[in-house]
């Protein structure tokens, strides 16, 4: 039985193009939540004034990976530690967000970043949101699988490579065959 576990990290590409890589990842779907808007389009998102973020939804299989090892790969490929921020992507829309679907998913992300924070892993604090999933909706079909369709697109190349690179170096156990 597959769970549910949504993540915002930045740009969906980018977070996408890492979790596709990911074994015991059944789906990976870019969309928007926990905003106000029902059904918002890339463009309303990118206003800010829908308090959307960009997510990916992962289904995945807790047989094969844990709940723990898709929050510490989501920690490593992305700044926890900059408020509406990831790079030069400014908004919103772009915060660090874990939003649960289970109870026991917001206890393992509380408890890292709590083990995170302690250890000063970052040098600077978390300011990662832990949330109930909330006004979950799926990405235009055109942002669907995007860096597998436009790997060579620029931002692509500067940004989900480089993440999906520190993924494979870093979780080499966790990369799908």
């Amino acid at each position: 039985m597959t769970q549910t576990l949504v993540l915002g990290g930045g740009c969906f590409w980018c977070t996408e193009a890492v979790y596709v890589k990911v074994r015991g990842v059944t789906d990976v779907e870019s969309g928007y939540s926990n905003g106000q808007t029902v059904a918002p389009t890339y463009e309303e998102v990118c206003t800010g004034r829908t308090g959307h973020n960009e997510v990916v939804k992962l289904e995945y299989d807790p047989a094969q990976i844990s709940t723990r090892e898709l929050l510490e790969i989501f920690f490593v490929i992305h700044d926890p530690t900059t408020l509406n921020r990831q790079g030069n992507d400014v908004g919103t829309q772009y915060r660090s967000g874990i939003y649960f679907t289970t109870p026991e998913q917001a206890e393992v992300a509380r408890a890292l970043i709590a083990e995170l924070s302690a250890g000063k892993a970052f040098g600077q604090p978390i300011v990662t949101e832990v949330l109930p999933l909330a006004n979950y909706s799926a990405a235009e079909d055109y942002h669907q699988d995007f860096f597998e369709r436009n790997p060579y697109q620029g931002y692509c190349m500067a940004v989900a490579v480089p993440k999906v690179s520190k993924f494979k170096k870093t979780f080499a156990r966790l990369v799908r065959d």
